[in-house]
């Protein structure tokens, strides 16, 4: 049946020359007059940093296919997918290798895509990453979406929806994400710039440039500045005891590096990028306000805050475009959290204690958590426990009322 909606929708956002309604942000020029790529932000060390420990983090997850059944869920282990999400998508790479690139596309282009290679049954085969700084995407005349792809040697290819995983980030038209390093493409700038007048501060010998006045005409002005940088520039010439002659002076202008407030700008651009990634600076090696009592609970924020969003939205997407119609509803894909989730040794065991002892968890179900082997069951490995200091208040009253009996019974 025809969607009546299509013909309601024009083209929409795309990478380059969009025509959608919704605001665009592109590379390029920073206000720091640096220019930002995914190249050159990624030379930035936070950058690197917090896109490393939020894909590796993401991949490290254990992507299981499950079944819903009477019962509950239980793995789908015979499903076809099952291998593929959970082992290995393509002969070429591994499940963790897969999803730590698809968290890179999504963290610094903002959209993630995948080749879902199908049979002629229509079983998915494969899933291979697909550049998307080289994906089109838009609408055809009846609304359809399409995804145009350009190879390395040039050629063309276009994909039908059904085609292609797309795992868009945050973005205003629900089909296109947009990327991080654009949007904030300021602060990344300006980290780019300290870094590079720290670089140049220590390659001209950490000392400011300035002024040589001489009284009378310079001859040659050209070949007095060589000389004089080849004397006393660089880091390799630093501390070096400078000979002025013919009554020249020398007149540093540059502003210091304190008064310029260099250290506290790079430490500042720190806490930036690492807000604009919501990863707590700890996981990024800045230990400054870090302590052993908040380390933990910001570990656990960082899971639940900044990881546990983007599990869902892959989850979702990956439930919406490999299932079938038939599937949708019985089996679905989801992240196991619980490692990032588990706490210290000592909140773990009174967290058991506490489920053992309400009698909502088994001896099994603590040891299935700690990733040990199970108890038989004659030995009480799947019983569940209630703690006898507990019971009903009706269940007292009605022990409180037969020994009134007894009493007036004379018993």
């Amino acid at each position: 049946m025809k969607n009546p909606f299509k013909s309601l929708f024009r083209a929409r956002d795309k990478p380059k020359d969009s025509v959608s309604a919704a605001p665009t942000f592109y590379f390029g020029m920073s206000s720091a007059g640096k220019s930002i790529t995914v190249s050159t932000a990624m030379q930035v060390s936070t950058v690197y940093a917090c896109v490393r420990v939020i894909s590796e983090t993401i991949a490290s997850l254990p992507l299981h296919v499950y079944e819903s059944t009477d019962a509950g869920s239980v793995k789908a282990v015979e499903h076809p997918l099952y291998r593929l999400l959970h082992d290995e998508p393509n002969p070429e790479m591994t499940s963790f290798v897969l999803r730590e690139v698809m968290l890179a596309h999504l963290l610094l282009w903002g959209n993630s895509y995948c080749q879902i290679i199908r049979s002629g049954r229509n079983r998915i085969l494969g899933l291979y990453p697909l550049l998307p700084d080289h994906m089109a995407v838009d609408r055809d005349s009846s609304g359809t979406l399409t995804y145009t792809y350009t190879t390395s040697d040039g050629k063309i290819v276009r994909l039908e929806p059904e085609e292609v995983l797309h795992i868009p980030g945050l973005g205003f038209d629900g089909v296109m994400g947009y990327s991080p390093i654009a949007l904030e493409k300021a602060a990344v700038g300006l980290a780019i710039a300290t870094e590079e007048f720290g670089s140049k501060f220590f390659a001209n010998g950490a000392r400011p440039s300035g002024i040589l006045t001489h009284p009378n005409t310079v001859k040659d002005p050209k070949a007095l500045r060589e000389s004089w940088n080849a004397a006393y520039g660089g880091s390799s010439n630093a501390n070096r005891v400078a000979v002025i002659e013919e009554g020249m002076h020398y007149e540093p202008i540059s502003i210091p590096n304190n008064d310029a407030q260099y250290l506290e700008t790079r430490k500042f651009q720190v806490s930036e990028i690492c807000r604009i990634f919501r990863v707590p600076p700890h996981l990024v090696g800045d230990l400054e306000h870090a302590t052993f009592s908040n380390i933990e609970h910001q570990s656990i924020s960082f899971a639940v805050h900044t990881i546990r969003p983007w599990l869902s939205r892959i989850e979702q997407s990956l439930n919406r475009a490999l299932f079938t119609d038939k599937e949708k509803g019985h089996f679905y894909a989801q992240f196991n959290l619980d490692g990032l989730m588990r706490g210290d040794y000592k909140s773990r065991m009174e967290g058991y204690a506490i489920g053992r002892q309400n009698g909502w968890m088994s001896a099994n179900d603590i040891r299935e958590l700690e990733n040990m082997n199970p108890i038989a069951d004659e030995d009480g490995g799947n019983t569940y426990l209630v703690n006898g200091n507990m019971i009903p208040i009706k269940q007292t009253m009605k022990a409180g009322a037969a020994e009134n009996d007894k009493t007036t019974k004379g018993e």
